[in-house]
């Protein structure tokens, strides 16, 4: 973690307890599982990105709804470019694995849309809506990215040029996208050209032993098909791997290690380390040509 951020939390007045994790007792584990607590301008920065995907919406028109599923949920939004045969960008949105709508995104659309490119957000289901279970949420997601890649070419989208980008938790979910085995769903094992993913976790043990296991049903099954690093066996993309040095020791070393586990198992990987940013100001960059985020996007995409 950023030193002057980390000094700036620390209450040496305070006495550790028993250590649960690396070297952190209870309390500090579950701060470092909450992005409040080294972010405390989240609701300034979600207003922001909800103020900016009006205009966007303004500038575009409103999306295409399209359903890739039987539920009311498991819908996206389709923001399509001019260009025919255009490459994909598939939006998995973060919020602590509980609900929140994708059009509170649509500030990421426009930069893709404006390169040449399809931009999709996805809408699943949170925590609150499957009584704490993450696997339904892996499912929808990949579920939805089936359905992107079987009908791309109704909407002028290239299926052999599907991206994914992800931040948060849904870089959790995106991280278990590009570790699918997609012959359950009947997919291509390639189906995914390369993946960004911002500031996610990639082995839920830790998560587990936080607070966030009092509204998230961890169980050993979750953890060990849910942790995309146990999984790179299964990965059959380029990856980026990004976050912040404001955001948390545990969201910073989650990144870190991924990306060498990565890098390790012999897979194209890069790490981009962003100088100077929070959890919520990394969503920020994924729409930001000029940011070193963003424009890693276009370059992935090669638009």
């Amino acid at each position: 973690m950023n030193p002057p951020a980390q000094a700036a939390r620390a209450n040496p007045s305070r006495t550790m307890g028993p250590l649960v994790w690396l070297d952190m007792d209870q309390k500090a584990l579950d701060d470092a599982y909450d992005q409040a607590v080294y972010a405390p301008n989240r609701d300034q920065v979600h207003k922001r990105n909800q103020f900016n995907s009006d205009r966007v919406r303004a500038r575009l028109g409103a999306p295409k709804r399209l359903a890739y599923g039987a539920a009311e949920v498991e819908k996206l939004d389709l923001f399509a470019t001019g260009k025919p045969n255009a490459p994909i960008s598939i939006f998995i949105h973060g919020g602590a694995w509980r609900s929140r709508p994708v059009k509170d995104y649509a500030f990421l659309a426009e930069m893709v849309v404006r390169a040449g490119g399809h931009w999709i957000g996805l809408d699943f289901d949170g925590v609150e809506g499957t009584k704490g279970n993450l696997l339904p949420m892996a499912d929808q997601v990949r579920r939805a990215v089936a359905f992107v890649y079987n009908n791309a070419k109704s909407f002028g989208g290239d299926p052999e040029r599907i991206y994914i980008t992800s931040q948060s938790s849904g870089a959790h979910l995106g991280g278990n996208v590009v570790t699918t085995d997609w012959a359950q769903y009947g997919v291509p094992a390639n189906v995914v050209k390369g993946a960004l993913l911002c500031s996610g976790m990639y082995d839920l043990k830790p998560v587990r032993l936080s607070k966030r296991s009092e509204y998230v049903a961890f169980t050993d099954e979750v953890e060990e098909k849910l942790s995309s690093q146990r999984h790179l066996d299964r990965l059959n993309c380029p990856l980026i791997v990004t976050y912040g040095t404001y955001e948390t020791p545990e969201f910073q070393r989650q990144n870190r290690e991924f990306a060498a586990a990565v890098k390790a198992a012999g897979k194209p990987v890069t790490l981009i380390v962003a100088e100077g940013y929070n959890h919520f100001e990394m969503t920020e960059m994924l729409g930001n040509p000029l940011s070193v985020v963003g424009s890693a996007i276009l370059e992935q995409m090669k638009l």
